[in-house]
């Protein structure tokens, strides 16, 4: 725990704008009722919640941006000692949050341990983790022109290795994709996510490859922003990047269809350039019409972005264990006495703000003590 260094207003308010919409969209009241732009894409396609996970990646790129010039005077073995740190801890944190709360009630409701054989390894804080490790390495060691032609290369190798080891009659389909395979392969069935009706992780080990384009784009945004940001020239400059990149990402999406679940090369297109806009257009309120105060609700999620997500993510899966009796979880009580009573979609949608403001009002006390967590 540190007290804050100086800040970077839209950032925070970027990257707190993702967390706030995150919890929103991971804790619905009831999934069956949830308004159709709160859900993912069922598989080829995008939707607005499809932009929460690579927009985070991105804030982790800007955000590397403003650290990285700091390790230029530092011992080589000093920054790869904080790289390789931050990158362990990160997927550590995430791989146990998975395995969190390591017991569970079995149908005689006694209960019994979750064995390390049952536990999803890939998951969102891993390939964030893994995402951070590999972009830092690229940006230390090589020049950014040259890491962002290396991450180029990378969308294009992703689009061909799906198509060289996927089932040649349906490379890109649930269960003929390469992502799949290779899991398999090196996890098993068991160590991967279940929620798609079969044994698949949308954050799988192959396609963590074109996610390090999102980091690559917000690192390029935030070095942008820090030369050429206070003047509308280079405002203008990030905003027509951002155009271009998603028409880019949308003829991609021709013969290589958008798809968060795969995280194909033209869906890492569409979400860079859409990042690009909306950080244009946070720029452009806070800094050129000086406009804040709207801000520091976004800020609060900003300031403590890791701590807040494990939050939302813990307190659910203990509202998922623990039970009002055999037959009704906490969580489910709460719906159907509380929330259901506004109606099925607005009272999903009303459980998942009232959890948002729940973890706000936790990093609102954290941000009064001035209390910082870090990894």
């Amino acid at each position: 725990m540190t007290t804050a260094p100086k800040r970077f207003l839209a950032l925070d308010a970027f990257r707190g704008m993702t967390i706030c919409f995150m919890i929103i969209v991971n804790t619905p009241g009831n999934s069956a009722t949830t308004f159709s732009p709160l859900l993912h894409a069922h598989w080829n396609g995008f939707t607005p919640t499809d932009l929460v996970f690579p927009s985070f990646l991105f804030a982790v790129g800007n955000a590397m941006s403003f650290v990285m010039p700091r390790w230029s005077n530092l011992p080589q073995s000093k920054v790869l000692w904080k790289i390789f740190r931050r990158t362990f801890i990160i997927f550590l944190v995430g791989y146990l949050m998975y395995w969190f709360p390591f017991f569970r009630f079995d149908a005689t409701n006694h209960v019994t341990g979750t064995p390390f054989t049952e536990t999803r390894v890939f998951g969102v804080l891993q390939r964030i983790a893994l995402c951070y490790g590999i972009a830092s390495l690229l940006f230390y060691y090589l020049k950014p022109r040259t890491v962002v032609v290396i991450s180029v290369l990378l969308l294009f190798l992703y689009w061909i290795l799906l198509y060289l080891l996927g089932d040649p009659t349906a490379p890109l389909s649930l269960e003929g994709n390469a992502v799949l395979k290779i899991d398999r392969w090196l996890l098993g069935d068991k160590h991967l996510y279940h929620g798609e009706g079969v044994a698949f992780d949308p954050e799988g080990l192959l396609s963590t490859l074109p996610a390090i384009g999102n980091v690559v784009g917000g690192y390029m945004a935030g070095r942008f922003i820090q030369r050429k940001g206070n003047d509308y020239e280079g405002l203008s400059v990030l905003l027509l990047s951002g155009v271009v990149l998603v028409f880019l990402g949308y003829c991609w999406d021709l013969s290589f269809p958008v798809n968060k679940k795969l995280w194909t090369s033209s869906f890492v297109l569409y979400t860079v350039g859409l990042d690009c806009l909306i950080l244009s257009a946070i720029l452009y309120i806070t800094q050129f019409l000086s406009k804040t105060r709207w801000t520091y609700f976004f800020e609060v999620f900003g300031r403590n972005p890791l701590p807040i997500y494990l939050l939302s993510e813990l307190v659910v899966t203990l509202l998922f264990v623990f039970k009002v009796n055999p037959k009704t979880t906490v969580f489910h009580w709460i719906w159907v006495n509380i929330f259901s009573h506004a109606g099925g979609y607005l009272g999903s949608f009303l459980f998942a703000v009232s959890f948002m403001l729940f973890c706000w009002l936790v990093g609102y006390l954290l941000d009064k003590k001035r209390i910082y967590i870090r990894v």
